[in-house]
């Protein structure tokens, strides 16, 4: 049972929800404090737990069908688990909420809280925002754009142009992403009975979509002066990554797969980039 909670989590996913949490506080405070301890981990491993928990745990019939799941990619949840997962979902976040609540002005509290609602809706019955298309993507790349948000605005940061043209490029990132990654799920979604981005526009269009958004991303990031502009070449592995199935029919729409474990460790590569850039920036102000 403890694998399955920790392979429900997606450890390889972690990262790309707690280290946009932590360089927004660090960027907008310039301090390590509790917050950003309390916060990193948080965005580290419970709403992780809680993101992909209920995923599976409401996707539970459809991931049976599908090959992809009983992994890295997604857990096959014993069903006699599902409302132990719920639970311990819930119990290891509110602790961290309610601390974080205490330590962070109003305005937090609101992108806190859009945050966690994203998370369950996304998921969770009567909502279910990854079966309604489109709204599926955005939604999705609101659980990777939050924390970021989040962590300005818990540490007294105010959004402006510039890094308000950052959080946009990262949301349209968020949502080809997702668009990517739902086309190889096109003929298990359509058999469950489950609509999504891709069951829509097709396995093609979708990758062209996402396509345009990742490159859309990257003009936003040129207007963003250096050294930010230059993550605008970081499209560059996700376009080369996807750009293969731009005509994929839906009936091989699962080939799309092999794009989709490249993507996983594109992240952590553009990941480390980023990383060298935000190093960058805060020496070049110094």
């Amino acid at each position: 049972m403890i694998a399955e909670l920790l392979t429900a989590s997606r450890p390889l996913s972690w990262i790309n929800t707690a280290f946009p949490f932590a360089a927004a506080y660090l960027l907008a405070a310039g301090r390590v404090d509790a917050a950003l301890v309390v916060g990193t981990i948080f965005f580290l491993i419970p709403y992780n737990f809680a993101m992909y928990g209920v995923n599976d745990v409401f996707d539970y019939a459809s991931d049976l069908a599908n090959p992809r799941k009983g992994g890295v990619e997604g857990a096959l949840l014993d069903p006699r688990h599902h409302r132990t997962v719920l639970l311990s979902a819930l119990g290891v976040c509110l602790p961290f909420v309610v601390v974080l609540v205490i330590l962070g002005p109003p305005v937090s509290w609101i992108v806190l809280a859009v945050s966690l609602f994203a998370v369950v809706a996304y998921s969770a019955p009567p909502l279910r925002f990854k079966e309604v298309p489109v709204l599926d993507s955005v939604t999705s790349s609101v659980h990777f754009v939050s924390p970021a948000l989040y962590g300005m605005v818990l540490a007294g940061g105010v959004p402006d142009l510039r890094s308000g043209a950052i959080l946009l490029a990262f949301f349209l990132w968020g949502m080809a992403s997702h668009a990517f990654g739902a086309v190889q799920d096109v003929v298990p979604d359509r058999d469950a009975g489950i609509a999504s981005i891709a069951t829509v526009l097709g396995a093609a269009r979708t990758v062209r979509l996402a396509l345009m958004l990742w490159g859309a991303a990257a003009v936003l990031m040129l207007t963003t002066g250096s050294p930010a502009a230059w993550a605008a070449a970081l499209a560059i592995p996700y376009l080369c990554a996807a750009a293969p199935f731009a005509r994929v029919s839906d009936a091989d729409s699962g080939e799309a797969n092999r794009g989709w474990r490249h993507f996983l460790w594109i992240n952590y590569f553009c990941g480390f980039l980023v990383t060298m850039l935000l190093i960058w920036s805060v020496i070049g102000t110094d």
